[in-house]
């Protein structure tokens, strides 16, 4: 797998960025990352951007929540940080109960596109269980949803929750097609608890599979939490995804 199509979700070693934001992602480009996907970035302010630069990575995609909020302050920082597409994390699961609730989550996606647009930025939405979990006329809410966005708005699939909210990642992965330009990859045995979440490769979740169902889309290596170290997690992440394609 080319480093190219690898990010890793900077949430995983929040506790190390904590202490020492600049060294921690040195860290990772000594690991062999090029790309990070910052969470809630506008929270670390202008040390970010020099902590990227000196570090010689670049983060094309980025968490933070803009639905609901004043969106033009996140997508002009996203814009002087080369973040090219900024995500919504989550939308609290009481509102995914409905197709009303739904459609107004998809116009606020795709309002917030417009927006976004100004500065040169997209956006997308990354998803948890709920969104999964909840069926709406017989199709999951987080389908419904894929069918209302506008094509500026992508998705990014995190396929361990998906697996937690009873869907098979590698079935949905080809019925929302295009439309998911990024995958969170992780592992484990695909249970709710996030301490299970094991190094990409140690758990049960059919990776290769997942990978080659979403062959263009980034993959961003992500763990909520873990029983073991998370910095060594994601180095054997690492390993195992380029390994795995030189095999």
């Amino acid at each position: 797998m080319s480093t190219s199509t690898l990010s890793v979700q900077l949430y995983t070693v929040r506790e190390q960025l904590a202490d020492d934001l600049p060294g921690t992602l040195e860290r990772l480009a000594e690991v062999g990352f090029r790309q990070v996907e910052p969470y809630a970035f506008t929270a670390f302010g202008p040390a970010l951007g020099a902590a990227l630069r000196a570090a010689d990575l670049t983060a094309p995609t980025a968490h933070a929540s803009f639905l609901g909020q004043d969106s033009d302050p996140i997508f002009a920082a996203a814009s002087d940080l080369g973040i090219g597409t900024v995500i919504d994390p989550v939308v609290p699961a009481e509102r995914w109960r409905t197709a009303e609730d739904v459609a107004d989550i998809a116009h606020e996606l795709n309002s917030a596109a417009e927006i976004a647009a100004r500065h040169g930025v997209k956006v997308g939405y990354h998803n948890h269980a709920h969104e999964l979990e909840n069926l709406i006329g017989g199709t999951t809410a987080l389908e419904l949803l894929a069918s209302q966005l506008s094509e500026e708005v992508i998705l990014e699939l995190d396929t361990y929750w998906a697996v937690v909210g009873g869907q098979d990642p590698i079935e949905l992965l080809g019925r929302l097609g295009s439309r998911v330009q990024a995958i969170h990859v992780k592992d484990g045995p695909g249970t709710a608890e996030t301490k299970d979440q094991v190094a990409v490769g140690r758990g049960s979740l059919p990776i290769r599979e997942i990978i080659a169902a979403a062959p263009h889309a980034l993959r961003v290596i992500e763990l909520d939490e873990s029983r073991g170290d998370l910095f060594i997690a994601v180095s054997d992440s690492y390993r195992f995804l380029t390994e795995t394609d030189r095999a």
